[in-house]
Parts: C-alpha cells; structure tokens; sequence
C-alpha cells in the first residue's frame, strides 16, 4: 500500500485543467489565453494553479494570459520561477493582482529585476500588498528602473516589502543602499552577487532577522570592519555567512574567515538575538571557537557545518534539539540536503556523505530517498549531483527496499533516474548507476514509469557500448521493458540494430557453448520483440536470426530454459501466415518433432505450437505430406498427456494467433493443442482470461467447436471446461469490464 496515499481529488482537478487548457480558452488578439468561461476561484486554489502551472513547464506568455481575468482568478502568492515571461506578458497578468508575494526567480524570457520592480511599483495595490519578492538569477538592470521618471517606479515606494531576495545577480553596492533603506525589511539573501560592502546593513538595523550572504566572492571588508556591521544587527536571528568550499582557494575568503571565528569566541553580546548560524564551507575556523559558540548560546536552534571538519564536534551531541548540517552522521546529512537544496556545491558534499552512510542499510528511508530526488530535480543539469545521486538512489532501493516504501515515490525516482540516462548519454559510471538501480523485478514490473522512454534509453546505450557487466544489466532491463509494451511501443522498437546487437550477444556466448543470464536475457528480450509483431519476426529473419536460432536449438539440446526461449520465438514466426515459408525446413521440423518427447513441458509446449501453426495450413505446406501427417499425429498423442505445470508459464497479449486453429475444419492435433494452451492460461488466471474469450470471439468458436459432431472428444472435453470457467467468472464478478492485453513471458 502506498502510504501516501492517493493524489488529491483537488490536485486532480488542477492537473486536468492544465492538460486541457487549450481547450479551455480563447486566444486574445496578442496571441494570449483567456479562459472561456471560470467561476469564481477561491483564491488559494489561483496561486495552486498557478503553481501547478510552473512546475509542469506549460507557464508563458501565452498561458499566463488567463491570470489577467482578476475577478475570477485572485492570485495572493504567485510563482514564475524559470519560466518564460516577458516583461508585458508579467506586467499585463500579474500586476493587477494585490500580491502578497511573487517568486520570479531565474525566469527568462527577458524579464529584468528592473521590469519585475517598475510593474510592482507601478500597481497601486502592490505597493500596499506586497511583502516578499524573490528576484534571484534575474539582469537587475538597475539603471532602466533609476530611469524611469514615474513617480511611483522605485523599489523605496514598495513600503511593506519584508522578504527580499536578490542572490544570484549583479546586485552592486549601490543597489544593496538603496534595499537597506526599506523601513520594513526583515530578510535579505545576497548570495553569490558582486557586493563588495556590507555598511549598508546598519541602514536596517532595526528590522534585519534573517542575512543570507553565501559565496560573496567580491566581498572586500577588513574582519574588524565586518564585525562592526555585524555588532550593530542587535536583533538579526538568522545568519549565513557560508562558503563555497569547491571554488575558494588557500587565500579566499581569509577575512570573512577571521571574522568568524572572533564572532564565534565573542560571546553573546555580539548578534545577542541569534539563534541560527550557517558557516558551512569555512575551512579555516577551529573546534574550540565553536565549543565556545555553543556553549554560551542556549537558544541556538540551528548550526551549519557542513564541509567545515567540525560536525564530529562533542559539545553538538548535547544539545538535542540543535539541528545541525554537517556529515557526523546521517541526520546531519538529511539536514544538508534539505537546508541547501539550491546550493550546488553543498549537494554534492552532502551526496558524497550519504553514499557512504547509506553502503550498508537495512532500513528502508522514503525521506533520505524524496530528499536525493529533490535536488536531483533542483540541479537537472549537473552531472556531478547526478553521478552521486544515482549511487545513492542503489543503496537506497536495492535488496527489496524499494517494495517498502510509497509508489508514487518510487515512481518519480525512477523518473529521475531516466532524465540523467537522457541527459548524460554518454558517461559510463553513471548509466552503471543507473542500469543497477533499474535491475529490480519489482521496479521493472510494478512500479508505473514509462517503460517506452525507459526501453529506448537501455537500447541506445546497448548499441554503444560493451562493457560486459553493464551489457548484461541492460539486456536484463530490456527483456522486461518490451514485454510492458503495446505493439506500438514495441513496433518503434524492432530496429535492425537491436536484434543485431542481441543476435550477436547469442552467437557470442553459443561459440563457447557458455550459458549465463546474459544469454538468457537477450533470448528473453528477442522473443518479447517478436511478440505479435510481424515487422520484428521479419527483420529477426533478416538479419539471420534464424540461422543462428537453429544452431542454438541444436547446440542446447539439453538445457530446457534455453530450448525454451528459442522456441518461444519461433513460435512467434510461425504466427505469422507469410513468415511459414521460411520454417519449411525438413530438419528443423523434425528436429522441434523430436522435442515432442523432451521431459520438460515447456519444451513440449512451444515445440508444438510450432507444428500446429505450420500444419494448420494445408495451402502453405511445402514439405512431403507424409511428414505432416505424422506431425498431425504424434502432436495428438504428445498433448494428450500433458499435465499443467505449476508455475506460469506463459501469457498472451491477446487469443487472436488461435483463432486459425480453432476452426471446426483443423486437424484434431491442432485443434487439440490451441484449446489445451487456452485451457492453460484460462485455469492460471481465469480473471483475466475469461474476459478476453468474450471480447475476442473466442468464446463463440469454442461453443462451436464443442458441438461440431466431428470434434474429438478430447477437445470437446477441455472447451467444456474453458466454457465453464469463463462462465463462473463472469457470474462471480457480475460486471464487465475492460481488458488490458497481457504479455508473453
């Protein structure tokens, strides 16, 4: 049971109308969309929709258009973040608005900080509304908006504006004087921007509680200098003056370093208020000074350590509810990952910490699991995260625990897993990754994903490669992918250069005589791509599949799991009424008759499927007849004294290769064999096959087989019994319903 649970009924709704918003709406002259018809939206549902909206990529200029309806679709807290809007499209949809907050974070489409500034400003019910603005990754493009001659076009006429973030761009020192004169601004995120000073702060004094400064690599303030800011901020509770410990060298950062560690010996009368500091990445401070920090600070709440060398720190383990980022030990970890999801440089630290915690575990984690997923999805195009990322994503699932936890989560793992296949085609180590982690029955068979997408990707990367191990993962993935398919799926598939590569994996381990689960999962994989595929049988032959195939048949007489598959496949072709021709061979057909007396039945099974559908058509028999009368015959006798085994043994996508045999004018041999194979797929799951007699008419044809006075009494006896299992099935469940074709094992 996935204890998620199911998807809300609203999410639901929203998602539907994402998917149908085309059909929704109207085009305005400007090309925009504007819903036909809506109700009155309860406000909070706007801003999910909204959101719904970003998250899945459909958010542009065109879409965003439906949020200028004001009266029906109130937006409070509106997100763009990486979306492509343009300046008119954001000012013409989402100014209107009385926003309480707007994300507009790393969006393209040309949208400045100056553009998202001016439109805000610019609305008279923004500049009351609004109190947090996320401008990171955004051109501020300053100079437009000191241009702008409007009288209420400044960033100072947002008066109730609390929450500001302006990391990740060409913010200046300037800019940071003008951002500090805000009277009620409580937090700021600087991050990663040019600012070279920090006196600007002391303008805030009064009102900054949260200071995020990660990474300011321009930073030139003397350690005294910054301490005296930082002295001034009495009522600052947040403070991140973390580094990027991937980027610095021995001389960077020496004086925000030195800072630190007199902030962490000083006491509480410095930042008396502070009950959260983020120091991840400084190298250079020692464990006495943070003994010292902690010690003295009872309220302290949150410490951030990670790549520091200090989270093994003692006087951490006493203070229980101290939350801690560091990589001690796997709580401090989980922490990073959460605390830093955009943090590129911290991800990756804490990646590597997880992978080597995690080598080992028993336990199933569905919450270290959704955490890797997330900055996975926060960093789609990092092969460094994903490289570590996909190792922890085996040590987090493998050995069965991934049966333990929510589908839905392992669902969107395995999403994950196939973006950075898609995405970094070429990097060995992390398709390993990747290929181990897919290599689960349960995943494979399961788990919703799309195998299609799934298939494709193991396939391009079997063409190319050769790696032995990795070849023999990825024909074992494959051999269960296309047996998940529809034909349409599976008829993209069958290219030449897939059965090339597995018929050569074949004849490469035939040569020796070796049999090993490579082998056996190419066979697997061949015969799934035959399945009901007529262009797939066609292009085996082709490529001398079945030259090869004959070889094999005789080279592994006496292994019955192999003999199998091979057969199982040259069941396929001898589906196939144009296909026949190329079975009339005398020794091949005598040999499949010799397999008639094989002690499996499994080999008995498909060595008479090949016969029946060979002998079944008297117009296309091109070999001496006698051969085929004795077929006829030693096919009866052979069926007759089957047992079912009791495992499953085989499956079918749908009955329509019986049909043919079915008819009242067939051999008893052929009619014999085709009711027994139905016989035994219907007794090993009546629920499934009962439906699938009804829908495909062969219900109809066995009722007329059983009463044609020249029906066997053999066959008359097993339709009777197929009759009377779909009938109590179809009288227990008292419904009908729709049937999905099943597969070929």
């Amino acid at each position: 049971m996935d204890v998620e649970g199911p998807q809300a009924l609203c999410d639901l709704c929203l998602d539907q109308v994402c998917f149908s918003l085309e059909a929704l709406c109207n085009k305005r002259g400007d090309g925009s969309m504007s819903l036909i018809w809506a109700p009155v939206f309860p406000q909070e549902l706007t801003d999910q929709l909204l959101q719904n909206m970003t998250t899945k990529g459909i958010l542009n200029d065109t879409t965003v258009g439906i949020f200028r309806n004001c009266e029906k679709l109130r937006l409070r807290r509106a997100s763009i973040r990486r979306c492509p809007v343009s300046a008119e499209a954001f000012r013409l949809a989402l100014c209107p608005h009385q926003l309480l907050e707007l994300d507009g974070s790393w969006v393209s489409g040309g949208l400045s900080g100056a553009d998202v500034i001016s439109g805000l400003a610019g609305s008279s019910q923004c500049r009351v509304s609004l109190q947090g603005l996320s401008l990171s990754g955004l051109h501020l493009d300053w100079g437009a908006l000191e241009a702008d001659v409007g009288a209420c076009g400044s960033l100072g006429s947002l008066q109730n504006l609390r929450m500001l973030r302006v990391d990740n761009t060409d913010l200046t020192d300037d800019i940071l004087e003008e951002i500090c004169s805000l009277p009620r601004l409580e937090t700021l995120d600087i991050s990663c921007s040019t600012v070279s000073n920090l006196n600007a702060l002391i303008k805030c004094k009064n009102t900054l509680r949260y200071f995020i400064a990660h990474r300011l690599k321009q930073l030139d303030m003397s350690p005294a200098s910054l301490l005296f800011v930082f002295s001034q901020l009495n009522v600052l509770r947040h403070l991140d003056f973390s580094e990027d410990h991937f980027a610095v060298d021995d001389s960077d950062g020496r004086g925000a370093d030195e800072m630190l560690q007199q902030l962490l010996e000083g006491g509480p009368q410095v930042l008396p208020s502070l009950v959260s500091l983020d120091i991840s990445g400084r190298k250079r401070l020692t464990e006495a000074a943070l003994r010292a920090f902690v010690e003295s600070r009872r309220g302290l709440a949150f410490i951030g350590l990670l790549a520091t060398g200090l989270s093994f720190c003692h006087v951490l383990s006493s203070r229980k509810n101290l939350k801690v980022t560091g990589e001690a030990n796997e709580d401090q970890v989980r922490e990073a990952l959460r605390k830093y999801r955009e943090r590129e440089c911290f991800v990756r630290e804490a990646l590597l910490h997880l992978y080597s915690l995690t080598a080992d575990t028993e336990k199933p984690q569905p919450d270290t699991l959704k955490l890797v997923v997330g900055v996975m999805q926060s960093h789609p195009e990092s092969l460094q995260v994903h490289l570590v990322a996909t190792a922890c994503i085996f040590n987090l699932t493998n050995q069965g625990l991934a049966e333990a936890m929510p589908v839905s989560l392992i669902s969107s793992t395995v999403s994950q897993l196939l973006h950075a296949m898609k995405t970094f085609p070429n990097h060995q180590q992390l398709q390993k990754n990747c290929l181990l982690a897919l290599c689960s029955d349960y995943i494979l068979q399961d788990v919703p994903f799309d195998k299609y997408l799934a298939a494709m990707l193991v396939i391009n990367w079997l063409s190319n490669h050769e790696e032995p191990t990795m070849q023999r993962m990825a024909v074992a993935v494959v051999s269960i992918l296309v047996a998940k398919l529809s034909t349409e799926e599976m008829a993209q598939l069958s290219k030449d250069i897939l059965f090339m590569k597995l018929l050569a994996m074949v004849q490469q381990k035939a040569m020796v005589g070796v049999i090993d689960s490579t082998l056996k999962f190419a066979l697997s994989a061949l015969w799934n791509l035959t399945d009901e595929m007529p262009t797939a049988a066609r292009n085996f032959i082709e490529c001398q599949g079945l030259e090869l195939y004959e070889e094999v048949l005789e080279s592994y007489y006496s292994e019955p799991s192999i003999q199998q598959k091979v057969l199982g496949l040259l069941n396929n072709i001898a589906e196939v009424e144009e296909l026949q021709a190329d079975l009339m061979d005398e020794d091949l057909l005598e040999h499949i008759l010799s397999l008639l007396k094989n002690s499996q039945v499994e080999v008995r099974y498909f060595a008479g499927g090949i016969l029946a559908q060979l002998a079944s058509r008297t117009e296309a028999w091109t070999l001496d007849e006698e051969l085929r009368t004795t077929i006829l015959k030693q096919l009866h006798e052979s069926v007759i004294t089957w047992a079912h085994p009791e495992r499953e043994m085989v499956s079918y996508r749908s009955f329509h290769p019986f049909v043919p045999l079915l008819q009242p004018c067939q051999p008893s041999g052929v009619q014999l064999w085709a009711v027994w194979a139905v016989h035994l797929v219907c007794s090993q799951n009546t629920t499934h096959y009962s439906w699938m007699l009804e829908e495909e008419g062969l219900t109809e044809l066995l009722r007329a087989l059983s009463a044609h006075p020249d029906t066997h009494r053999d066959i008359k006896t097993l339709s009777d019994q197929i009759l009377s299992m779909a009938e109590k099935q179809q009288s227990d469940s008292g419904e009908v319903r729709d049937l999905t074709p099943s597969e070929k094992a």
